[in-house]
């Protein structure tokens, strides 16, 4: 159950961020265009993720707003990598495919990778359960 409340998450996040990229993309068409709206599209997708992996995946409560801060930034730093895979997939697809709707196959294709490899390192090293950790 968990993998399919996951995957359907991920798909969420997804269409956020394809979404704020497509709104991007409408807003603002010159130069590095694809730059600023898959940076867009990556945070209104962070955000959006976070919250439900969070809530519905790991189940956190956060003990304040600080703690839920230092969880939100130690989750954005895990997903350093896999925006690397994400960006370079979409990147790949926009400059090697001739086709404008090329990016969206490719920024799906990279954000798959990359929310199987998050998850991993979410549950691993920033939604730990105290009883997990071995000191």
């Amino acid at each position: 159950m968990l993998a399919i409340k996951y995957s359907i998450f991920a798909a969420i996040s997804t269409l956020v961020n394809l979404f704020f990229q497509w709104l991007s993309f409408l807003a603002y068409s010159g130069f590095g265009s694809l730059y600023v709206a898959m940076f867009v599209g990556t945070l209104a997708g962070l955000v959006s993720k976070y919250i439900l992996d969070k809530k519905w995946i790991f189940y956190h409560t956060p003990k304040d707003k600080k703690d839920d801060a230092k969880k939100f930034i130690l989750y954005s730093f895990m997903g350093v990598f896999t925006t690397i895979i994400f960006w370079g997939t979409e990147m790949a697809f926009y400059y090697l495919v001739p086709n404008p709707n090329a990016k969206y196959v490719g920024a799906i294709i990279g954000l798959t990778i990359g929310y199987i490899i998050k998850y991993f390192l979410d549950k691993k090293y920033v939604f730990i359960h105290k009883e997990e950790v071995n000191i």
